[in-house]
């Protein structure tokens, strides 16, 4: 992470001021070490020794993960995008579909999308007119569009009232 993305992101992962054992890795060590492993789509254990060890890395971005940390940075910067390219900060219209995928037997709840011919998981994205993302849900591929479109739109109407136009195709027809 270059020193410009870190200083847009830096606050949302302070260390809280208080007693006890103070931190023996940086926050900014961490999230690199988070980064490398999201885009290099290595395991945990793999991690390079140039980071710290992986069981520390993985704890952190577990409880970051529960402190809805990442979705804060990803809100933010969406936001500054946003703003750089002339647009309101809040989304008024958004664009929802989905896409079935083969997902492996570890990848919990799946079904198969007579219409695709694939056996797996559904993701439904609701994104804005630029194609950030604004929210999304996973169900088994065996749900249709529309019921497995739920959470996301809910999600994203009431994260954003902003949204007065969601664009849809003839797939979520009838709800």
């Amino acid at each position: 992470m270059s020193d410009r993305q870190w200083t847009l992101v830096a606050n949302l992962f302070e260390v809280s001021g208080g007693r006890g054992v103070p931190p023996r890795h940086s926050r900014r060590t961490l999230l690199d070490a988070c980064c490398y492993v999201v885009c290099t789509g290595c395991s945990w254990r793999m991690l390079p020794r140039e980071f710290p060890h992986w069981d520390n890395v993985y704890k952190t971005f577990r409880r970051w993960s529960a402190q809805g940390k990442f979705e804060q940075m990803h809100d933010r910067l969406r936001a500054q995008w946003r703003e750089r390219v002339d647009r309101d900060e809040k989304p008024s219209a958004a664009v929802l579909d989905s896409q079935s995928t083969r997902s492996s037997p570890q990848g919990g709840e799946s079904g198969y999308d007579a219409g695709k011919k694939v056996k797996g998981r559904k993701r439904s994205l609701v994104v804005d007119t630029l194609g950030l993302l604004l929210a999304v849900s996973i169900s088994a591929a065996s749900v249709q569009d529309r019921d497995g479109a739920d959470d996301a739109v809910t999600s994203s109407m009431g994260k954003y009232p902003s949204l007065s136009t969601l664009f849809v195709d003839s797939a979520y027809a009838g709800k």
